[in-house]
């Protein structure tokens, strides 16, 4: 990785946008407004500092507020973050920072204690008041907090808003970031975006800041099927590739194993069926009542993720079906109602009641446990730039994320993000004038196209072939609009659509390009033709960054070894590192 604060050249790609019509100071502009954006709002705004929170939506309308299962901290009595550090190594497949997840497990449970004191109420124990804990996949512990039964992400974001509402910190809602704004020395200098005809602002501008934290979520939407919701379109991955910032990990993309089947043909955001139920005890089961989780793992359905939805995946390809069952029919009308109501009315919406049958479930997209490359303290390798939650790789996940560890990573490193701004204010420098657009825009319809390339061949099942497929129907795409823009002039007009469709190919390029050079299976990166998981060989990160020189053919070469070669890919730079 490239020494965090080091300038770093943009790669002069920028998305087509019209200019921007109205700008806004402040000493940092957040992006995002879910846990880890809104926790890092408010400690810097508590030190003082000039704090903007810009969102694609409403305030509350992120990933957080999807969260089921709960947040996974060392609370419980006989439990210790050494416990949970060995729990997240193990989940995390051999690429897990140890230095990160240390800092995770001992820092989270104070992170909880203060999330608390911002009013976020968790479910207790009627006759302790204590902190009801449960488990779920890959915990050999109940760590697990929860608020409403399964509805914690509702709960911390509407904690969260309204401590920032109570603050009286500034916030732009419906905008879309654009483009990191730099100054003559490559540093951070603001943000561009579009508000979508709401507040006070309309259109295109700008918030002129020199910290920029990218707290913008995942990408499942790359995927047809997915657990995120509309909004998660890479837009922070896709912006920070642009501004020359390195990414790491994309092609470990973790599939939910019990997600609810709602047919072949489903498309979109799917209902989550939350680990929790399996960790209250509802059992995987096939179309005969087979437990097939028995045996496969000393966890049995609360194997860590990845493990559970191969198993999911192998009983479908034997037996030729489209899912399999959740039977916690032995839960009874009554925990079902207490326990999990959000899931309940879910499954109830669609026809479904798992009171008195079991729930079909399939894998889908869920998190992705790589995105932009940071150190201990949320740095990126653009001075000024940070990134903390779903966006950024801290090194926690590794190649697979520990259940319930994503809300507790979004807390703790939006704390260390605020305490570095405080102690290291970033240069301020006057951004530049950016360069003309290079790249050409996607029609909007590519969003759905670009799903489809992605699910058939990028998936959950991976293999060269489907991987080659995916990489050249992709690479047709851009080529297709590039021969647009380079023949006639032109390119799709700029709007929401369009630019949410050229970010989606942006991350979905750097997603096939990393899992086409990753000949193994680990985590969640699942290769048939490669199978067994090589340490030997693989213990590895696969880092990308765009070239700020050539657009289209450039080098992938490892920089630790030579047993690995160099080859051609379409708009990738891709760098080896061995993990620490």
């Amino acid at each position: 990785m490239s020494t965090p604060g080091t300038a770093t050249a943009g790669t002069g790609i920028r998305l087509h946008a019209p200019a921007p019509g109205w700008a806004v100071e402040a000493d940092v502009v957040v992006v995002g407004s879910g846990v880890a954006g809104l926790t890092v709002a408010l400690r810097c705004a508590a030190a003082g500092r000039r704090t903007v929170v810009v969102t694609k939506a409403r305030l509350d309308d992120g990933s957080t507020r999807w969260a089921q299962g709960g947040i996974a901290a060392a609370l419980g009595e006989g439990d210790t973050p050494e416990q949970h550090l060995d729990d997240t190594l193990v989940a995390g497949a051999g690429l897990c920072d140890e230095a990160a997840v240390r800092l995770l497990v001992t820092e989270g449970p104070g992170a909880v204690g203060r999330l608390m004191e911002s009013g976020a109420v968790f479910d207790t124990s009627a006759e302790t008041g204590e902190i009801e804990l449960t488990r779920e996949g890959g915990h050999h512990r109940r760590r697990i907090a929860h608020a409403g039964g399964d509805a914690t992400g509702a709960e911390i974001s509407r904690a969260l808003v309204e401590a920032v509402q109570a603050a009286g910190i500034r916030t732009v809602e419906n905008a879309l970031v654009l483009d990191l704004l730099q100054d003559a020395e490559g540093r951070t200098a603001g943000v561009t975006l579009h508000v979508m005809g709401e507040g006070q602002h309309d259109g295109v501008g700008a918030v002129h800041a020199p910290a920029v934290i990218l707290a913008t979520g995942g990408m499942g939407q790359v995927f047809s099927a997915t657990t995120n919701p509309a909004v998660s379109t890479g837009d922070g991955v896709a912006l920070a590739l642009r501004a020359g910032a390195e990414v790491s990990d994309l092609e470990f993309v973790q599939f939910h194993p019990t997600v609810l089947f709602l047919g072949p043909d489903a498309e979109g955001q799917q209902p989550l069926v939350s680990e929790a139920v399996r960790g209250e005890g509802a059992h995987l089961v096939d179309a005969d009542g087979v437990r097939f989780m028995v045996g496969q793992h000393e966890l049995a359905e609360l194997a860590p993720r990845d493990i559970v939805a191969k198993g999911i995946m192998r009983r479908m390809q034997e037996q030729g079906t489209r899912h399999m069952y959740l039977d916690a029919r032995h839960f009874g009308a009554e925990m079902w109602e207490q326990r999990f109501p959000t899931i309940l009315a879910a499954c109830r919406a669609h026809g479904i009641d798992p009171v008195t049958e079991p729930i079909p479930v399939a894998p889908a997209a869920h998190y992705a446990s790589g995105g932009v490359r940071t150190d201990l303290h949320g740095r990126t390798t653009v001075p000024g730039l940070y990134a903390c939650g779903e966006v950024a790789c801290t090194g926690v996940h590794g190649a697979n994320r520990l259940a319930s560890n994503s809300l507790l990573e979004g807390l703790v490193f939006a704390e260390r993000i605020a305490e570095d701004i405080v102690a290291h204010p970033p240069a301020v420098g006057a951004p530049v004038v950016p360069v003309p657009a290079t790249g050409p825009l996607q029609p909007s319809g590519a969003r759905y196209e670009i799903q489809r390339i992605m699910t058939d061949g990028a998936g959950v099942l991976r293999s060269a072939g489907s991987l080659a497929g995916a990489a050249a129907a992709l690479e047709d795409l851009y080529a297709a609009a590039l021969g647009e823009l380079e023949t006639h002039g032109k390119t799709a007009e700029p709007g929401v659509d369009t630019w949410e469709a050229t970010n989606l190919l942006c991350v979905a390029r750097v997603l096939v390009a990393a899992a086409r050079r990753r000949e193994e299976t680990r985590g969640c990166h699942w290769r048939e033709d490669h199978p067994d998981r090589d340490d030997a060989n693989w213990r590895r990160h696969l880092v990308v960054r765009l070239s700020a020189t050539e657009k289209r053919a450039l080098v992938v070469t490892p920089t630790d070894s030579a047993d690995f070669p160099s080859v051609q890919h379409p708009l990738l730079n891709d760098s080896m590192e061995q993990s620490a």
